[in-house]
């Protein structure tokens, strides 16, 4: 069995997001809730929270089994590129920058260990 949890326009770049997912692809669900819990990179709260849902999802597919978190591991963890905002910043002698903010889309499949 097997569940996914999207999360999507996270206010991450993509880049930084897949720094953070790199390090929990193909771990066991509960050490890889304790890696994103005590990483100090700030995307990883959002990454823990898709991780915590694909979890919840699993569990609730079918209420009849009981599943622990032990049990699963991290099948997919993939980061999709999102819309990026583009914003004006004045520069020196009337010129202007441009600044690009990005967001991503955060896919996690989690499954059982058969």
């Amino acid at each position: 069995m097997e569940a996914r949890a999207v999360t999507k326009y996270i206010g991450s770049s993509p880049r930084k997001m897949r720094l953070v997912i790199d390090l929990i692809r193909g771990m066991r669900a509960d050490k890889a809730l304790e890696v994103l819990h005590f990483s100090s990179k700030h995307s990883t709260r959002s990454a823990e929270k898709t991780l915590r849902s694909a979890i919840a999802n699993l569990m609730n597919t079918d209420e009849a089994t009981r599943i622990e978190p032990q049990d699963l591991f991290v099948k997919e963890a993939y980061v999709d590129q999102g819309p990026t905002i583009k914003r004006i910043s004045p520069a020196p002698m009337g010129r202007a920058y441009r600044i690009r903010k990005r967001s991503c889309h955060l896919t996690i499949v989690v499954a059982n260990k058969d």
